[in-house]
């Protein structure tokens, strides 16, 4: 699976307004200005405000202008999933050819490959829908996350067949 910059992004504004919006006792703050979360997550003002805005759109965000103005999160971040920000920015978690796997059809020796397809969307919603941006911004993941990234294999590149280095 390809993080696109544009999800990186997304997650980490979420990320820094989750974190400056609620303090200790989970009390809601004021909004975050775009300039404090360019600066502390290093997003070029342009790009964050491009975000920002399909953020908004998605309902993940809310905005106001003005000297008391900000990005404010549009609901509790543990009502955020990974998932809800990967479909905010770049559309379904996994597509074919731009197409959901289920309407994907082939034929012949290719038409168990739709299988595979929507096996791998359920692998990913297994793990995207069920981390928030409240667990990351307080770094208390769930456990199946450590379990998964407890094995040694997880942070090692495998070698494809070719001796090339998976990316």
């Amino acid at each position: 699976m390809h993080i696109s910059p544009r999800v990186d992004n997304a997650v980490r504004i979420l990320l820094e307004i989750a974190r400056t919006q609620s303090d200790s006792d989970g009390a809601q703050h004021d909004s975050v200005k775009a300039e404090t979360i360019a600066i502390a997550q290093e997003i070029p003002p342009k790009i964050l405000e491009a975000t920002a805005a399909q953020l908004r759109r998605a309902g993940l965000l809310t905005s106001r202008r003005g000297p008391e103005g900000g990005y404010r999160l549009a609901r509790p971040a543990e009502r955020i999933s990974i998932a809800d920000v990967i479909r905010a920015v770049e559309g379904p978690l996994a597509s074919v050819r731009g197409q959901r796997p289920e309407d994907v059809r082939y034929s012949g020796v290719a038409e168990p490959l739709q299988q595979v397809w929507i096996a791998l969307r359920v692998n990913i919603r297994a793990v995207l829908e069920e981390v928030s941006i409240a667990q990351i911004a307080t770094g208390e993941l769930p456990e199946f996350v450590d379990a998964l990234t407890a094995d040694p294999g997880a942070w090692s590149r495998r070698p494809s067949p070719e001796g090339a280095v998976e990316r």
